[in-house]
């Protein structure tokens, strides 16, 4: 998947300007496709070009104007084109995953100090996602709005951003612990 790709997702819910991209980007679409501010806004640029979004200038009086974009039907063929692609398998790349696997060589008190940290942040992610799902469905039962739901999209991947990061945080806790044990009976010896 290109960034075009998750820009055009996030872009089928309204006109957003740059800044609301990022924002919308950075609650909804970050659980499965990271960016930088700065990549939305090339990206943004190209795919005006392309024509897959039109932007509008928008004048503020007490502001600098700002540009809003929105998909356009040729963005749309391209989605529809990308969702008939089959889909490459996933796979991780994640340094903290190196330093799991030399902490035995190399010392383990960085390593355990890192894992709880991304613990952390997995606890602070799955808050935002909680409350994301939580606004996304509204007053209806889960079950209901799966079924019924008018744009369950958004709810999916939230489902799938908020699993990940409980396993993740599950994950972090037991190495760490597991790490500390080790590291307590080699200093006992």
């Amino acid at each position: 998947m290109a960034l075009r790709h998750a820009v055009l997702a996030a872009l089928l819910d309204g006109e957003y300007s740059g800044y609301q991209l990022a924002k919308a980007f950075d609650i909804g679409v970050a659980n499965f496709w990271h960016a930088l501010p700065q990549q939305l806004y090339a990206e943004l640029g190209k795919l005006e070009k392309e024509g897959l979004v039109s932007g509008r200038q928008v004048v503020q009086e007490t502001r600098p104007n700002k540009r809003l974009f929105r998909v356009t039907d040729a963005g749309r063929a391209e989605l529809e084109v990308f969702a008939e692609t089959a889909a490459k398998p996933s796979f991780i790349r994640d340094d903290l995953l190196v330093k799991v696997q030399v902490a035995d060589r190399v010392g383990t008190a960085s390593v355990i100090g890192q894992l709880e940290e991304r613990a952390s942040a997995a606890e602070a992610k799955i808050e935002l996602l909680g409350a994301l799902r939580r606004q996304l469905r509204g007053d209806v039962d889960e079950e209901e709005f799966l079924l019924r739901g008018a744009r369950i999209g958004p709810y999916l991947t939230c489902l799938r951003g908020l699993a990940f990061e409980q396993e993740h945080l599950t994950w972090c806790l037991r190495i760490a612990g597991i790490l500390r044990e080790r590291q307590s009976n080699h200093a006992e010896r």
